[in-house]
Parts: structure tokens; C-alpha cells; sequence
């Protein structure tokens, strides 16, 4: 008989600030993050009485990795995992961290010690820094762990703040919001440590640049909470001209194609996420030409639907005699 706990945990859209949530930059200047959860999701399936094992997955692939990293941080074994996802990888969604939290949290579950969204966003990243050696922030972490809108900051302490979205609000942003995915592939970590370097160097176009993404951050939290999707729009708009600053590998032909379309189609403002270098651009449509600039980027990549996410990482079932090679859940 075994015991089995499956989990699912949310990506996000970073809508500013991404970058100075990585150290060191928190730790000299503190950093800030507005983003939301949407749904698209990462999903774990972990159970008891069998072995670590990625149904479909060759020894060493990137799911396997993360199951064995976490299994060792947990100090678990005898216990069988999958993880599954509905968004593309390497998307700029923060899918990775997505996969972390939602098989963090389903192993403690497991184990009879479930955790609050604040430490289980901090063992996630612990597993994918410290047991992969993956460069990286905070801030994907916390918003598969929490869900919702959030500004979250960075300095002695990483303090979260919910913002209260309008249900009207957050349709708005569902439906102004069009996701593109670029098709192209990413290498997130490699870049982070490129601007990490020309931080720690004092190059003045990239530490001004983070200093401006930083306070965009806490504006467009306050547009958030005014419900100010309009502003909101503008605030990405200029986002994305100090983003890209921060390293030619940030943008892309392609990517500069969708943003200067979007631009003639009705978009207040787009930009790439993540890490970018390919993965998703988000652009913010003006109110009434959602579906003009949602054609104009048909031909530029496939456009993801997605909806807000309200909450972090959820337990889906709690299920007796049956574990991950079963396909009843």
C-alpha cells in the first residue's frame, strides 16, 4: 500500500524589477519585484514504496535532476516522483522554480510536514541554487508559492506583499494581456551571471539600469493596487528599454520584431521575461485592440491563454494504493 500527494504550483509574469532579485545585488542595494501567478502550471506526483523515476525521461534530464536534488535536500527516499507542466520550457515563465516548489511542497506533504509559502519558496530555491548550482533569484519561487499579485523585496529579509486585485482587474489583464512564446530557447543561467558580472564591475549602464528597474517595480505595484492596467502597460513599456540594457543577449531579432509590432498594433508597452534571450514577450494591449494585437503576433509565435492565478502551491489529492505510474489522478 502506498501514499501518494499530487501538487501543482503556478508560473508567473514578470512584470518588473526581475534582476535585482539576485545576489548580490540584494544584498548591496536590495532588490524589488511586482509580478503575478497565472496558470500555467507544474505539476508533481510523489509517492511512497517505489523508487526516483521520471516516467518518459532519460537518466539525467533536467525533471531528474531537480527530483534527486530534492530528495537529498529533504533527506527522502523510497519514494517515486513525476513532474508534468503545461507551459513550454524555457519560456520565461519561471517554469523551473514552478517544478521546484510544486515538488517541494508535495514531498513535504508527503512526509507529514507541510510548510508555509515563505519557507517553502526558500527550500525551493535552496534545492535549485545549492544542489544544482543554478544561478538565480528569488522571485520565481515565491510567486509559485504564494500565487496572486505580489511586490515582493529583497535586502536583510525577503518581505512579500499580496495586492488585492478587482476581479474586473484581473480579467483585464487575462484578456489585454497577450503571451507570445518566441519559440526560441533560452540559457537563463549564463546570463544572469553576464549582468551579475557587470554589476560586481560598476558598469554604469547596467547598475543604472537596474536602479531604474527596481523603482518601475514599486510604480507598478502602485498601479497595480489603483487597478490601473493602462499604467500598468506604459510602466512595461520602459521596463523593457532598461531591460535590455543589461546585455545584448537579453533581446533578439525575433524579440524585437514582436515588441516593434506590438507597438503599431496597440500595445502600451511589451516586453520579454525572464532571463529573455528568447522564452515569452508580454505586451499589454490597449483597452478595445486586444484581438488586433493579438493577430498582428500570430505569425510571430504561438500565443499562450492563460488566466490569474489566485493561489500558490495547492495540494490536488491525497490518494491511497496507487503512486506515480498510475494514471487515475
Amino acid at each position: 500500500m502506498s501514499r501518494a500527494v499530487v501538487a501543482r504550483a503556478p508560473t508567473r509574469l514578470d512584470f518588473g524589477g526581475g534582476w535585482t532579485d539576485v545576489p548580490p545585488y540584494t544584498e548591496r542595494e536590495g532588490g524589488a519585484v511586482c509580478n503575478v501567478a497565472i496558470t500555467r502550471y507544474a505539476t508533481a506526483t510523489v509517492a511512497t514504496g517505489g523508487h526516483v523515476a521520471v516516467r518518459g525521461q532519460p537518466a539525467n534530464a533536467p525533471d531528474d535532476r531537480l527530483i534527486r536534488a530534492a530528495l537529498r535536500r529533504l533527506a527522502i527516499s523510497d519514494v517515486e516522483a513525476r513532474l508534468e507542466s503545461d507551459y513550454p520550457l524555457g519560456a520565461g515563465l519561471g517554469g523551473s522554480s514552478a517544478a521546484g516548489v510544486a515538488l517541494a511542497g508535495a514531498l513535504s506533504v508527503l512526509a507529514g510536514s507541510p510548510r508555509d509559502p515563505h519557507s517553502l519558496a526558500t527550500l525551493s530555491r535552496a534545492t535549485e541554487v545549492e544542489e544544482l548550482g543554478m544561478a538565480g533569484g528569488f522571485q520565481d519561487h515565491f510567486a509559485a508559492a504564494y500565487g496572486g499579485a505580489l511586490l515582493l523585496t529583497f535586502g536583510a529579509t525577503i518581505d512579500v506583499e499580496r495586492i488585492d486585485l478587482a476581479a474586473e482587474t484581473q480579467a483585464d489583464l487575462a484578456h489585454r494581456g497577450i503571451l507570445v512564446y518566441t519559440g526560441e530557447s533560452r540559457i537563463s543561467g549564463e546570463t544572469i551571471l553576464a549582468v551579475r558580472d557587470s554589476y560586481l564591475a560598476g558598469e554604469r549602464r547596467v547598475v543604472d539600469a537596474l536602479a531604474r528597474m527596481k523603482a518601475l517595480a514599486f510604480e507598478m505595484a502602485a498601479a497595480l493596487r489603483a487597478n490601473d492596467v493602462d499604467a500598468l502597460g506604459a510602466l512595461i513599456g520602459e521596463h523593457w528599454i532598461h531591460q535590455r540594457e543589461l546585455h545584448p543577449s537579453i533581446t533578439t531579432p525575433r524579440i524585437d520584431t514582436i515588441v516593434e509590432t506590438a507597438a503599431r498594433a496597440g500595445a502600451l508597452g511589451a516586453k520579454a521575461l525572464g532571463a529573455s534571450g528568447g522564452g515569452c514577450v508580454l505586451a499589454i494591449a490597449a483597452k478595445g485592440r486586444e484581438d488586433e494585437l493579438a493577430r498582428a503576433l500570430t505569425p510571430l509565435g504561438r500565443e499562450l491563454k492563460y488566466s490569474i492565478a489566485t493561489s500558490g502551491f495547492e495540494v490536488l489529492a491525497l490518494l491511497e494504493g496507487q503512486g506515480p505510474s498510475d494514471d487515475r489522478h
